[in-house]
This record gives structure tokens, sequence and C-alpha cells, in this order.
């Protein structure tokens, strides 16, 4: 192969190459090569910590009532659990590529690895908005429970109290910036560290909900479960109801995949992170489940506070003090969430970094914490300052689009890896040279006749003129290229088959959406989607998947189960979700992803780590290191 025929998506081109090249899974020879790396000190326990921290929010203190007024009534334990499975989709499609590929980055990295730059750029740029305005809600969440305990809403103290600046007409929260700030602090000092205060903060929040399950249930036995004796039986909204409240409910779920953002910091990634993801939610839908079995029973549906569904159901039975027992369990929950939430930025950026697309001043490591402390201070400055000026309570939507389009990045990337896995890999600029000289030594060698040299000499001469001559016999070179003829095939039906169960998926579930059309225009466009999504899933059950997945990235940990259906499934629900997130947040986070093509097309397309590549086969770039390595050693 030629140098210039190696290059079908690296090479500095133009256009939709550029947006389609592909980096390699970040290989040990890679790591080693890298430069500065992230501390490696994360166990399975702290792992639990960050994931079940990041998802247990505040959210489930007032959800409960919330979705069982208007939507679930006494069936919202079941809406929890339709929604905590349809997470575990999400959840085995992370746990799979974050043990294949345990790099930060986290579903920007995986995208870039099976998609391309194109895709884990926009990937990359919503997750950084997602993380910011995340972080920059639940902050400004804390200050009204904070308040509570100070003798009710707005009775903190001058210092920390939220004040109006009439002249701008901006409520500023002094407290919430505050509290960025001290998070930015804690992360600054190390990975360890953080997450042992964040499992602090997370153990008594539990602590919380653990209460609100006994004494609730001992409530409950006293008083005959009240809740669910109600005359509109256990689905008063019916089943489409309760389908509504899980869509609602599934939002409670969002935080797992922080957990696959600190792949890098792992001890043993392969093992740890697919436990540290199934039991994080696992935990999270159990103590969701229960928490909402007990709260619906003490308090009929459609009398539950919306604001205060647990305090005021304690209250209704004679205990008031619990009012700020939960409210303590709220406000750990914030400070828990809030530390999940500034935690995976500065990773991402720094992996955006280390690529090319961002400036190198976000890939700093710092030798003493080895935590990228440069992007964790510049994630905590634009926290706090939202936090501070802006009420981003009307932007909360947004946040939901970037773990939205992540969570299906993610199921398409499983699909690729089964399906179409890379099958060239980028080379370095550094190491072309000893490309050409590979490709000059085999055609010499091949070429020219067998030499006056020693025997031995001799003997490795005749074998490899055997070898081309046993390949150059028309029958095996027949059957070869059949074999590669075939294999050609199926890797072109595979990848139509995934680009139909896509395109099958956004016509259905964009039909099923939208209101304005006629009932039968919507039908058949409903049916039209639906045919193409099942025709290629139908094709990616009949054909076989590559055998290149077995030695995809680092082998030895996860496999994501029911390979197409899960993926597909897992596709097909978060691109609903997405549809009906509604138009606003749709052109708010339209602007957002606007300004990052630009940032991209002036900056990051040209200094890209993939600029000056070329693409050869798996196995002409292990010659070709292994090469590079002997000639160091020698010299």
């Amino acid at each position: 192969m030629a140098l210039e025929e190696a290059a079908p998506g690296g090479g500095g081109g133009g256009g939709i190459r550029v947006l389609l090249r592909r980096k390699q899974v970040d290989s040990d020879r890679a790591r080693a090569a890298g430069g500065q790396q992230l501390a490696k000190e994360l166990s399975i326990t702290q792992l639990i910590a960050i994931g079940v921290g990041s998802t247990v929010g505040a959210g489930v203190y007032v959800l409960v009532g919330t979705v069982a007024r208007e939507h679930s009534g006494p069936a919202l334990t079941l809406s929890f659990l339709i929604a905590g499975i349809a997470a575990a989709l999400s959840a085995f499609c992370y746990a799979e590529l974050a043990s294949r590929c345990p790099s930060a980055g986290s579903a920007y990295h995986y995208s870039y690895i099976c998609v391309g730059e194109g895709v884990a750029w926009l990937i990359g740029w919503a997750l950084i908005l997602e993380y910011t305005i995340g972080g920059s809600a639940v902050a400004r969440g804390i200050s009204p429970n904070l308040a509570l305990f100070f003798g009710g809403p707005n009775s903190l103290p001058w210092i920390l109290a939220r004040h109006e600046l009439p002249w701008l007409d901006v409520v500023v929260d002094p407290c919430a910036a505050a509290l960025v700030f001290l998070v930015t602090a804690l992360l600054c000092v190390g990975i360890k560290e953080s997450t042992f205060v964040q499992g602090i903060v997370t153990v008594l929040n539990c602590c919380v909900m653990l209460f609100v399950i006994i004494a609730g249930s001992y409530i409950g036995f006293q008083t005959g479960w009240v809740g669910y004796k109600v005359s509109g039986g256990f689905l008063p909204y019916g089943v489409n109801g309760m389908l509504a409240g899980s869509a609602t409910v599934f939002f409670a779920y969002i935080g797992f995949d922080s957990v696959a953002s600190t792949a890098e910091e792992v001890r043993n990634p392969q093992r740890d992170l697919p436990l540290g993801i199934a039991t994080s939610l696992t935990i999270c839908c159990s103590l969701y489940m229960l928490v909402s079995v007990v709260i619906v029973g003490l308090v009929p549906y459609f009398a539950m506070d919306p604001d205060t569904p647990i305090s005021s159901a304690f209250a209704r039975h004679g205990m008031q003090w619990a009012m700020y027992l939960v409210t303590s369990g709220a406000v750990l929950a914030l400070c828990s969430t809030l530390m999940g939430s500034l935690l995976p930025q500065p990773r991402i950026l720094m992996a955006m970094a280390r690529d090319g697309l961002l400036p190198s001043f976000f890939s700093d490591v710092s030798e003493k914490t080895q935590v990228p402390v440069k992007s964790t201070i510049i994630t905590g400055i634009c926290a706090a300052s939202l936090a501070f000026f802006m009420d981003v309570s009307q932007l909360a939507g947004m946040v939901s689009v970037g773990t939205l389009l992540a969570f299906t990045i993610v199921a398409v990337s499983i699909l690729i890896l089964r399906y179409v896995p890379p099958d060239e890999v980028p080379l370095p600029s550094s190491l072309q040279t000893s490309f050409r000289l590979s490709q000059e030594c085999d055609e010499e060698k091949v070429g020219s006749p067998i030499g006056d040299g020693n025997h031995e000499q001799g003997t490795s001469e005749i074998k490899d003129v055997i070898v081309v001559e046993s390949i150059n016999d028309p029958l095996i070179e027949k059957q070869l290229y059949a074999n590669k003829l075939d294999e050609l095939k199926r890797r072109k039906t595979a990848a139509r088959s995934i680009a139909s169960v896509c395109v099958g998926v956004l016509i259905l579930t964009a039909s099923a959406s939208v209101t304005f059309l006629p009932f039968l225009v919507m039908c058949l466009f409903c049916v039209f989607g639906g045919l193409l999504l099942l025709a290629g899933l139908g094709m990616l059950s009949w054909i076989d998947q590559d055998d290149g997945r077995h030695s995809f990235g680092h082998s030895g940990g996860f496999i994501c189960p029911f390979v197409p259906l899960l993926p597909v499934m897992c596709i097909l629900i978060n691109t609903y979700l997405l549809i009906n997130l509604g138009g606003g947040t749709w052109m708010r986070v339209g602007v957002w992803l606007v300004m990052g093509v630009f940032v991209y097309i002036f900056y990051g397309r040209t200094h890209s780590s993939l600029t000056d590549v070329v693409y050869v086969s798996l196995a002409q770039a292990n010659e070709i290191y292994g090469s590079s390595s002997s000639s160091a050693f020698v010299a």
C-alpha cells in the first residue's frame, strides 16, 4: 500500500473526510509517550460514591409530588422502574465503552474513536454546556433550602442572601457562587480527596432517604396506607400517564455518566468501571422506588404538596420536625450533585485539548495533585459567574440535551464497534518515514533475487520467496480475494443498516411527536420510519458481527448484551426524549452549537492532532511501532 493510499480520512484533507477522521484507542504505548497523566486513585467504592452522588439530586424530593399529582398517581413506583430500565440501556453501552477505552472524555472520547471528529466535537461542545449550566442551576438551588434553617425564605445572612440589582434587573446569589468556588477548590486538591468528601455527603444523603423509607413505612402500617385506597385505583391516569411520568423521572437518573468521565483515574478500569456504573444505578433506582412507594402510600396523590411532598407528608401525621431533616437531605443532595457536575467538565476540556481541538492550556495537569487544575479553575469561574448573575432555571432544559445526545451517540458507537469497527489507525507524521522504509523494504524483498549472503540469510530469503509464491498461487489468491470481497460487502451492509436504524428512529420519533401534521400523514411517516428501523435492526441481527471487535481497545472488560436490540432501543428512547424537549430549548442549544461550529472551523479543524496523519492497518501500525522501538533501543 502506498503512503497516499493509506490516508482515506487523515492527512489534512478537507470536507467530509476531516469530519470523519477517527483517532486510535489510547494504548499503553500512547499513554507512556503522552506526558502528563492523571492519578490512578479510584476504586470501585469511590466510583459508586461519584455515581450515586451525581445522580441522586434534590429533584427526587420534588419529583415525587409533581409526577404523582400530574401523571402517575399511585403507580409512581412503576414510573421510576421503567425510567430506571431505560437508563440501564445507556448504562450497559457506557460500561462496555468505558472498559474498552478507559480515558478521560467519556462520550466525546468514544464518539471520536467510533464515529468521527465532527460528531465528537459537537458532543464535547454540548457536554461543556451541560455541565456548566447544570452546576450553576444546582448551586442556585442550594441557597433557598439553606434559608429554611435561618427562619424561612430570604432569611440568609446579608452577605449570602440574594440581592436584586434594580438598574440591571438581575438577582445575584453570592451563596451559590461561594459554593461553586468552594467545590472548585476541593476538586483542585486531588481526585482522591474530593471523592472522599463527596462520599461522606452522599452517605449522609442516603441516610436521610433511608429515614424517609423506614419512618414512612412505620406510619404507613399504622394508618393503613391510605394513599393506595383512592377511588381512582392504581392507574388513575392510565398506562399513558404512567409512561409520561417515566419520561419525566428519567432525568432523575442522569449522572451515572460522571463515572465514565473518570475512567483514566481508575486503578482497574476493566473491572471497576462496569461495576461502578451498574451498582450506582441500581442503588439510585432502589432508593427512588422505595421513597415513592412510601410517600404515595402516606398521602393520596391528589392531596400531595407539589413543592414539598415528603416533608408535608410527615407533617400531616404530626412530624413537623421531619421538615428539617428532609431539607438537610435536599441540601446534601444538591452539594453532592454540584460536585458531580463540576468533576467531569475539566476532564472533557482536557481530552479535547489533548486532541488539539482546544488550546493546550486546558490539557495541563498539575504535577503535585495530578488533576487538570487549570481546566478546573476555568470551569469553576464560568459556573460561579452564571450562578451569581443569572437565574438559570429557564435554561435547565439545555442540560438534558447534552446528556441525551451523549447517550444516543454512545449507543450508536456500540453498533459501530460491533459491526464496523475501525480497521485502520492514524500514524503520526513522525513515523511516516518508518512506514515508507518498511514498504520499500517489503518491495525489495519480494522483487530481488536471492543474494550471495551467508547460509542463514539465504535460508530466510528462500522462506520469504516461498511465502510470496504461495500467496501468488492463483487458487489461494482467488480465495483470499473472495474472502476480502465478502468482508467488504458485510461491512457495507452493516454500515447501511446502522444508517437505516438511525434515520428510521429519527423519522418515527419526529412524526409521532409533532402535532401540526394531519393524522393520516403522521401515520404514513410513522410507518415509513418504523419500516426503516425494523429493516436495519433485522439486517443487523442477521449478519455476523465483526471479528475485529475482540481486539478493539482494551480486552477483558464488560461486554454489552443483546446487541443490536439493546443499543437500538437506547437510541429510540433517547431520540424520543430529545425531540420532546421543546422548541425553545432547541433554539437556545442551537445557538450554542452554531458557536461551536465556528470554533471548530477556525481553530479545532486546523489544530487537530490528526491533521498530519496517515491511516494504516493495525498490523502495519504494530510493525512500525515495533521497529521504531527497536531502532530507538539500538541507538
